[in-house]
């Protein structure tokens, strides 16, 4: 048998190593590779060279590192070959030990320990590299400048970018395609869309990978119609293209654009979407609670055997529960299992049980996460908060204080709007201390959550003294929620002072804090103010007005007895009136004693809203205090016959983390014996020093005396009373009360502060009054 001559044996058996390789047959390899140990060609440096590369892109490293200490020869690209394996497959640590064992490192040699350095994450170490390279004046390649750009753009390091942007140039690189579309990509990443946008330009060849950045840059800045007029002239596409197109009208709340882009896909282009474009999509969806696009994006998953286990499985659990698929959303959990729900799925799951008003599987859901983070956590708080569930949030943030993860400044901001919802002053105290001991109380946002728990919760100057506190961080937010809780505590001229120093610091005004501003106003009866800033809200800061600001102008307008031109206002308005804007006008008709437009007010307040007690009770009283007896007693009969329930006046206060909660002519709280023996003495004492009972106030055709003893026992004045007997002398008493409180209790309350020696802050529908030593701090305008 003739025996092929070695030279011929060694080119036969590297082509059958290339060809095995391209199947990734192994035993194939082995078979080939005993074969060289069987015609003694094991001592050819080209064969084995091959051979190596052959076990090392097979994975089979520890064959690949076994042949190399055995070879007795080792060129360059023997060291690179096993370089190259060690780096692709993310064994840093071999890698660096090869590379520092190689005695004469060339081009090829740096480029691979930086690019696997660049693919690892290890972003600072290829930097670093490129800098020994450039030292020990090796010259890069175009390889070597397109890893270590991208290690510039991961990490956003500029001024190196740039430095290498001017070795590119000296070395004669930058003609390279890879090479500027890796400068672009730089740039784009570290904030220089200029540059970016001039590189582009100036080039004399573009490929897609160019037109991407372009895409991405335009996107990530907001320039949704740039980055279409890019997409629309590429000639090529690849799949990045149109993921950056999707993911860029998702992210802009383009998304109906996301779908149609995600539908002329397949059309355009026999590219089959992979994991980003099928998370956008159903994004998309969910945004719009397309229910049944969704479904017909989850049967193309599921036709294709797609794997939906992390994160598209997460984001069909997402758009199932936002498109009001709740139910879908927790069998895909239950087939995925818990373990694969990220905390996006999870908080979307959370919100969909949220909007049907159960959060039991919610809550079961929470309890069985392995890893529950600060933001399922804090997910969880919000549920309970947005369900009305306050006891529960506050139940849950103690778990998390005890066994959870550090709450972060939205948590914590959360639990400070449950405090403000309770006006629970205690329960926001401990939160303001969580928040030092955490570290969060420097927050801005935490801050701008504390000015609100502490206006309302009746505690004005902690609000300032927090308000204070940020003196240099201050944002839109801070001032408005400062403007805010000032007028809210009939402070209106010190919040009309922070408003103007907001316009000096040069801060832009938002109709939020118009809102304010325009309060502020009209609880101290600012009328001229309230025109002017009206105005410059609209012609000066361009902000049209919202049903709000109208309903303001109208009660400003209404308080200050410019009834007439109150409706006036109202009939010029280019929008519908609603409930509030009609309620101020019937109410300042009743204290103005304006039947007429009252009739007009509640006529038009009740087809808005013909259940709405208020408008019948704010009509009743009108007539009432007009002397017109029978007109409120036929108002009083068209409640009764149409079902239409007042509403109850309550009063509550907080005494040692207990509610107390009373109604008028109370005989319910266990202690109500010694309250109206309390409430007895208070009105004996207050009339002796010079209260007259405004019965006035009680709107029945009754005897005065029967009058007298209905306003002694007013919901307010039994919390007061309550409250005197159960906290130490001269503490501040907090009163809540859910409708506005009437004249004669706000006069028999100023009457008790000075008896007592306390100061008592009432906080009505409308606003906070603070009594102290016979006065009120809305000086009886309210």
């Amino acid at each position: 048998m003739n025996i092929p001559d070695p030279s011929s044996l060694s080119y036969l058996n590297a082509r059958l190593l290339q060809e095995t390789l391209k199947s990734k047959d192994l035993l194939a390899g082995r078979s080939v590779h005993a074969r060289i140990i069987k015609y003694g060609l094991h001592f050819s440096v080209i064969l084995l060279n091959n051979l190596m590369n052959f076990y090392s892109k097979t994975g089979c490293f520890s064959d690949a590192r076994l042949l190399f200490d055995e070879m007795p020869v080792k060129t360059i690209f023997t060291w690179n070959t096993l370089l190259s394996a060690y780096s692709r497959h993310g064994k840093m640590a071999e890698a660096t030990e090869i590379f520092h064992m190689i005695p004469n490192r060339d081009s090829v040699s740096w480029s691979t320990i930086i690019r696997g350095y660049n693919q690892m994450g290890r972003f600072e170490s290829a930097i670093k590299v490129f800098d020994k390279m450039i030292k020990e004046r090796v010259t890069p390649t175009q390889y070597t400048l397109t890893s270590v750009l991208a290690s510039c753009a991961s990490i956003e390091a500029l001024d190196i970018g740039r430095k290498i942007h001017s070795f590119a140039v000296k070395f004669g690189l930058s003609s390279y395609v890879s090479v500027v579309n890796s400068l672009l990509n730089m740039y784009a990443k570290s904030g220089h869309p200029m540059v970016t946008r001039v590189i582009f330009d100036r080039m004399e060849y573009r490929n897609t990978s160019s037109s991407n950045v372009m895409i991405w840059l335009h996107m990530q800045h907001g320039r949704v119609d740039l980055a279409r007029g890019v997409f629309e002239m590429m000639s090529e596409r690849d799949i990045v293209t149109w993921n950056s197109m999707i993911a860029g009208y998702n992210q802009h709340g383009y998304d109906l654009d996301a779908l149609c882009t995600f539908g002329n896909m397949p059309r355009d282009s026999l590219l089959i979407p992979d994991k980003f474009t099928l998370i956008n999509a159903l994004s998309a969806c969910a945004n719009l609670e397309m229910l049944k696009l969704g479904k017909q994006i989850h049967a193309r998953i599921v036709s294709t055997n797609f794997d939906t286990y992390g994160p598209v499985g997460n984001a069909l659990i997402s758009m199932y529960a936002k498109s009001g698929g709740v139910q879908i959303a927790q069998k895909i959990v239950d087939q995925t299992g818990l373990s694969c729900l990220d905390v996006i799925g999870f908080t979307c799951l959370l919100d969909g049980y949220v909007k049907l008003g159960d959060l039991k599987p919610a809550r079961q859901i929470f309890d069985s996460l392995r890893d529950r983070d600060v933001v399922a956590w804090t997910a969880m708080i919000v549920g309970y908060l947005q369900n009305g569930l306050n006891n529960d949030a506050l139940e849950l943030f103690g778990l998390m204080v005890r066994e959870g993860p550090k709450p972060n400044n939205f948590t914590l901001a959360a639990m400070l709007s449950v405090s403000s919802s309770l006006t629970s002053l205690s329960h926001g105290k401990q939160i303001h201390a969580s928040a030092i001991r955490t570290g969060q109380a420097s927050l801005v946002s935490v801050n701008n959550a504390l000015i609100t728990m502490y206006a309302r919760a009746g505690s004005i100057n902690c609000a300032r003294k927090v308000f204070n506190q940020i003196h240099w961080f201050r944002d839109i937010v801070s001032w408005t929620s400062m403007i805010m809780a000032l007028a809210q505590h009939g402070l209106g001229e010190e919040a009309l002072e922070h408003f103007e120093k907001l316009l000096a610091a040069g801060i832009k005004p938002d109709h939020i804090t118009y809102v304010g501003v325009l309060s502020a106003c009209t609880h101290v009866g600012l009328v001229d103010q309230g025109r002017r800033y009206y105005n410059m809200m609209k012609v000066f800061h361009k902000i049209e007005p919202t049903l709000s600001h109208y309903a303001l102008m109208v009660d400003l307008l209404g308080r200050a007895g410019l009834v007439q031109e109150a409706y006036d206002f109202i009939e010029k308005m280019p929008i519908e009136p609603d409930v509030i804007t009609w309620g101020s006008l019937l109410s300042s008709c009743k204290v103005y004693k304006n039947v007429e437009l009252g009739k007009v007010a509640a006529e038009r307040l009740l087809l808005i809203d013909p259940d709405n007690s208020g408008a019948y009770s704010a009509l009743a009283n009108l007539y009432s205090v007009c002397g017109k007896w029978e007109d409120a007693a036929k108002i009083r009969k068209l409640m009764k016959d149409g079902g239409v329930k007042k509403e109850q006046g309550i009063s509550w206060v907080q005494i040692k983390n207990k509610v107390h909660i009373f109604g008028a002519e109370d005989g319910l709280h266990p202690q109500k014996d010694e309250i109206y023996k309390m409430m007895t003495k208070i009105w004996e004492d207050i009339k002796k020093m010079g209260f007259v009972p405004d019965t006035e106030s009680v709107l029945h055709d009754l005897e005065e005396e029967v009058k007298e003893q209905m306003l002694k026992h007013h919901s307010e004045k039994l919390a007061i009373a309550f409250a005197l007997t159960s906290t130490p002398e001269n503490s501040t008493l907090r009163i809540m009360k859910n409708l506005r409180v009437c004249n004669d209790c706000h006069s028999a309350i100023k009457f008790i502060s000075k008896l007592c020696g306390r100061e008592i802050i009432v906080r009505d529908a409308a606003r906070f009054h603070h009594f102290k030593d016979g006065l009120c701090s809305c000086r009886d305008y309210w």
